[in-house]
């Protein structure tokens, strides 16, 4: 590992090396998942008893699609389906926009912007890790900006001579 300079070295920053705000460190980690199979009225359940607003989808035992509030007021109540009569296939909304653990925080939120959605799975190699959404996001800004604020601090302040 390089350093760029004897302050980054004490504080463990190797050249071009940003501190960055994963994904990782702002998703939830329970992850509540129907079968596309499920009728309208168990996702409705599982959505509910979650406390998310959202559910994964799997086919076969992987990811599939996404249903969210939104997806099932749009899909479900609005054009008046029975939903025991509606599956989950018929309701998520698919293909499914993931992120990776590791990946930084601001891209996750570009990536929501780009595709109008509020939530994200975060995935990797098939493996569901856990759900982002807007709110997640939101909800972490505090955090988000003091952790920038300390990090601009550590970098700009003169380092300490013993």
């Amino acid at each position: 590992m390089t350093y760029s300079n004897d302050r980054n070295k004490a504080i463990g920053i190797a050249a071009g090396e940003i501190m960055a705000y994963l994904v990782k460190h702002y998703m939830k980690k329970i992850v509540p998942t129907v079968s596309c199979s499920n009728s309208g009225i168990e996702t409705a359940r599982e959505m509910m008893a979650s406390g998310q607003g959202l559910v994964i989808v799997l086919r076969n035992g992987q990811p599939a699609g996404m249903i969210t509030e939104h997806d099932f007021m749009d899909k479900v109540v609005m054009k008046a389906k029975d939903p025991s009569e509606i599956t989950g296939e018929a309701i998520m909304s698919s293909p499914l926009i993931c992120v990776d653990p590791d990946d930084d925080l601001l891209d996750a939120s570009k990536l929501m912007f780009e595709h109008g959605i509020h939530a994200l799975a975060v995935i990797r190699d098939g493996i569901i890790y856990g759900t982002l959404s807007a709110k997640d996001v939101a909800m972490s800004l505090g955090d988000y900006v003091d952790k920038s604020t300390r990090d601009i601090l550590r970098w700009a302040a003169p380092p300490f001579s013993r």
